[in-house]
Order: structure tokens, then sequence, then C-alpha cells
């Protein structure tokens, strides 16, 4: 053997030599640190896991964070209790064996081969509805008198009610692993989620998802051998999240008994397609928002429409436009309120024409906009200038979002709870300089405006507020899970670049509203409980290839001390149908009242 090959053989014993001690110093740090380091985003050591690798079991409560409403309510996290079946290998003895079945609506023989065949806790489900069967009180007594091996009712959290409601503003919770794999490389996690963690698809569960996701989930498990066979001397455990801050809650706007009415009111009067809102005139807060069709979180389907929140997705407004092109006057002084106009039905250019048949006849500004005239905004229109349209659409929260937001909230990415939220517009900026047809058409709320639900809503509170504009909040405060506070998200204005209305103009528009329901088209809510003010609209829209109505109507009450100001949109009726969106809002405020009372 040559010197060389010595030198060989010296060097590659060297190398090996290194190799072995960098893995026996990796070995040792890691025995070192194993019981002392957290290894996980649930804060668990690596020998934790490694027990943990040996448990199976059921997840009781996944550990994310709730939704409460103003007073505290939960609107996540009903909590029920269910029968779980564990592997202990003990069987009941045939009495208790088919009172069991009974109780669990099953055949014993059926219970029996179920049970022997699970390898890991199960719960029993519901052969109808395929959940978890909930157990009432009644049951939860008979079952503890049963004293069987193997057999416990424990809580459950199940995040949403079962059943459609019209509460899309919430969302729903899926598994998104694009989106957690997203989080791993936009924040350089050391420890990443599960990829099948669920998190927010869509509304407050997606807007506020990273307030959502931080705590342990709550396990019901029993352990196992190296064949993953069942330790029955250990039994079964339940482990759960030990930090007294996670979850956290966050308490929403949302009166939840006023939403549940507002449901069930559209229920009642067989709403199919639209959406309400109301807000509180005092802060503009966002105390109900329905929409229909409604949507159940347990079961979506993304190729569906259901999901999507209506109260914030922009729609042909109709007649109610005509109260930014009022503003708008008002404010430049092309027209003052007793200004005569002289309507005869058609007007006669523009493929334009009045509702009322045979027109109205000489008809002041003023009494034009309490009975919807179309030839007196129409004109209107026409003299005002794009610009002027414009400016006084902005200055009122229309054809731009309103909602509340905050930059860099607690620090760190922009806060914008409310989830799908649209501008609306009031030109196409397609078609060029808006000439005087368009302007004319855009007068009466046709051609190319288009405004959300809650902006309509807001636009009243916008007016009893003087011409500022209030920023709708959804979310109030976030709570650490013992009650302590994180965060407020105090109410906001959303003012815009082309400035505010004057307080001179608002209050002439909301006594113009309340000559609406003495006198003009909202006469049918005038033998309401409270004195309400407001203004209708019929939108034209094609839809499907149809030719059909959306029907709005917005206001507010009592008019000599207002509470709430609420926008009804009631899409593709027929033309010519009855307008249900000036009864719905009716009813909506006769609910209000009584409540209140």
């Amino acid at each position: 053997m040559t010197v060389l090959h010595k030198k060989r053989i010296l060097y590659i014993l060297i190398a090996l030599s290194g190799v072995f001690l960098l893995l026996a110093i990796r070995l040792a740090y890691v025995q070192f640190t194993s019981n002392r380091d957290h290894w996980t985003a649930g804060g668990h050591s690596l020998n934790e896991m490694a027990v943990r690798q040996r448990e199976r079991g059921i997840e009781l409560d996944p550990g994310r964070g709730h939704f409460t409403d103003r007073k505290g309510h939960l609107l996540t996290g009903q909590v029920i209790w269910t029968p779980v079946l564990f592997p202990v290998g003990v069987k009941p003895d045939p009495k208790s064996l088919g009172k069991l079945a009974a109780l669990l609506h099953t055949d014993p023989a059926v219970l029996t081969r179920k049970w022997a065949n699970i390898k890991q806790p199960v719960p029993w489900k519901d052969s109808k509805s395929g959940e978890p069967l909930n157990l009432s009180a009644a049951d939860l007594q008979t079952l503890s008198g049963l004293k069987i091996a193997g057999l416990e009712a424990l809580p459950i959290v199940r995040r949403y009610k079962a059943g459609p409601s019209g509460r899309q503003w919430l969302g729903f919770v899926s598994e998104q692993p694009d989106t957690i794999k997203g989080l791993f490389s936009r924040n350089g996690m050391a420890h990443p989620l599960p990829l099948n963690l669920k998190v927010g698809g869509a509304g407050l569960e997606k807007t506020m998802d990273s307030f959502l996701r931080r705590a342990e989930a709550t396990t019901a498990y029993v352990v196992v051998d190296g064949k993953k066979r069942p330790i029955e001397q250990i039994g079964s455990r339940i482990t759960g999240p030990q930090s007294p801050y996670y979850p956290l809650q966050i308490r929403t706007t949302i009166d939840s008994d006023i939403q549940f009415m507002v449901e069930d009111l559209t229920e009642r009067m067989g709403m199919k397609e639209g959406a309400v809102v109301i807000l509180d005139v005092r802060n503009g807060d966002i105390v109900a928002m329905v929409s229909k069709p409604f949507y159940d979180p347990n079961r979506i389907n993304l190729k569906g429409e259901q999901w999507g929140n209506r109260a914030v997705k922009a729609y042909t407004p109709g007649s109610i436009f005509k109260t930014v092109i009022a503003a708008a006057a008002l404010e430049s002084q092309s027209a003052s309120p007793d200004e005569k106009f002289v309507c005869k039905g058609d007007y006669g250019k523009y493929h334009l024409s009045c509702w009322k048949e045979g027109g109205h006849g000489e008809i002041s500004f003023e009494k034009g906009y309490a009975n919807s005239c179309n030839t007196v905004f129409a004109a209107l229109g026409e003299r005002l200038t794009a610009s002027q349209i414009e400016a006084a659409a902005l200055s009122l929260g229309i054809g731009r979002r309103v909602g509340w937001q905050e930059k860099m909230f607690l620090g760190a990415d922009d806060l914008r709870p409310l989830d799908q939220e649209e501008a609306g517009a009031i030109f196409s900026g397609k078609r060029g300089i808006p000439d005087q047809g368009t302007r004319a058409q855009s007068a009466i709320g046709q051609r190319d405006v288009l405004v959300t639900p809650l902006q309509a809503a807001n636009l009243v509170v916008t007016l009893l507020h003087d011409g500022t504009v209030l920023a709708p909040r959804l979310v109030s405060e976030i709570r650490y899970a013992d009650g302590s506070m994180l965060a407020e998200l105090p109410p906001h204005r959303s003012p815009a670049t082309a400035g505010t209305i004057s307080p001179r103009t608002a209050r002439t528009l909301l006594q113009w509203m309340r000559e609406v329901v003495t006198e003009g088209t909202g006469r049918s809510t005038l033998d309401a409980r409270w004195e309400l003010a407001g203004k209708s609209g019929t939108a034209q829209v094609l839809r499907g290839g149809k030719e059909l109505n959306d029907q709005w109507f917005i206001g507010y009450g009592p008019v000599k001390s207002p509470k709430y100001a609420a926008a009804v949109l009631v899409q593709s009726k027929n033309p010519g149908a009855r307008h249900e969106a000036t009864q719905m809002f009716r009813e909506l405020m006769q609910m209000l009242a009584k409540k209140l009372a």
C-alpha cells in the first residue's frame, strides 16, 4: 500500500469521525431540549409529541376562537352532549345494552357490531342528519344511570347551529391546505400548522382568522400499544389548552334577537332574493344583516351563490338614488325646493318615462322627491355635471366602501372585518365622459349606478348626522379567554376627499323623507307604530335574460327620536308586482318598536 493510499484512508476516517461527532452532538441536543423546548405551533415538546403518537382520540373542541353578539351571547360554539364509545373491550349486559340501543335509536346487534370494531373513541351520530347525536337533559340522566364501561357523554363543540340562516357576514370555515402553506411562506413560521386545520373561508371567519386560530384542541383519547391496541388499564383521558388567554372571543355589533326576527320576517313574507340591513343611528353599528337566499355554514357549496353576502354587494338602486341627486342639486344650488317642473309621463328622450301613467303634471322639486317623479330627476341629471353628481355621491358614502377599517391594526396587517364588500359605482369608466343622456338615466338610479344595501342604510345614518359619514362596524372588541381586553375597535368616520354635504341639505332631505311617508310613495307605512321616514325605489334589471324589478326602501324611525336606520332590497320581482320592500320596512319598524316598548 502506497503512502498516497494511506493518506486517503486517513482522510476518510477523519471525515467519518467528524460526521459521527456531529450526529452525537445533535442527538445530545435533542435529548437535552426534548422536554424543554417547544417543537410545534401548539407549544409541545418532543417528548410530548412522542407520547401523542401513541394516542387515538376524537376532537371535542378544535380550539378556534368564537364570536358573540353585542350582549355577549355566543354566535358560534354551541355545546352539545354526545354519547362517545371507547374501545375498552367490556361488554354490557343485555338489559343495559337494550336500553342504550333504544336511547341511541338503533338496534342492539348493530350497536354491538359497531362497538366491537372501533379502534379509537367514536361519537355516536344521528342516523338522519349524520351529525353527533345531541342528548337532551333527560337522555343524559338516563345514560348516566346505565353506568356502562366504555361509554361516556362528552361535550362536543358544534361551531354553527344546524340549518340555514341569513348570517353570511359570519362566513364559514373549511380545510384549505394552500392557505396554510401560504401562511408558512409569508410569515416564516418555524412550526407549521397541520394542513387539515380548518381556517376561515368567508365572512368574519376569514377576515378575523388570524385572531381565531391560536389555541390547542380539546381531545378525548385512549393510549395504544405498539400494535395500536387500546391499553385498557390506562382508560380514557381528556386533554386541552393550558393557556388562560386563548382561544379569543370576538364581540360583534349584532343584536342576535333582532337578527333572528329579521330572518324570520323574510321567511314569513316570502322573500326569495335580497337583503336587509339595520344600523344603530347613534354610531352606524350593524345591528342586523340578512341575505337571501339563506346559506348553511355546515354544508357549503362553493359553486352556489347562497354563501355570498348580498347586503354588501352592489345592485342597481332605482329611485333611492334620487336622494343623491337631490343633495347634488341643493348643494350646487342648481335647483330650489319649490322650483316647478312639468311631468307629462313621457320624458320625450333617452327612452325615459315617469312611472305614473299620464305624469304628475306641474310638480315642485320637493314634491317630485316625495312622489319619486322621474321627469323631475331626469331633468336635474341633465342640469348637473358628472363631477357634481359624483361629489355628492362620495360625500354620502356612495360609490366607495364604507365599512370599518384600520391600517396596521395592532401593528400588523390592515384590518377590514366586512368581507366581500363592494364599492359600487356612479358612472362607468369605460364609457368616457357622461353625456346628458347618461346623466339623466343615472339620476333616476339606472344605467351604471350600483349601490349596496349597506351603503343605502348608511346613507340614512349620514343624513341623521348632518352629513358626516360613519363607518359601519361589525366587530367592536376582541377579548382573551379570561375576559380581559385585547383590543377595542372604536367607531370610525369614513370621510370622502370630496368633503361633506351641509347640515342644512341633510336636514332638508330628512324632511323630504318624512313627506314620502305622509304624502308620497311610502304612504302605506303611515299607520305604523312609530312615525317613519324613508324613500322607495324600483330598479329595472335584466336577470337571466328576463326583465325584472328590484325593489328598495330606505328609511329610519322613529322620526322625533331616531334609533334605527334600515335598507330593504327585494330582488327579482315581476314588473307591476306589489312593492314588498316598503311593506317589509314597515314590518321591521313595527317589530323594533314593539321590542323597545
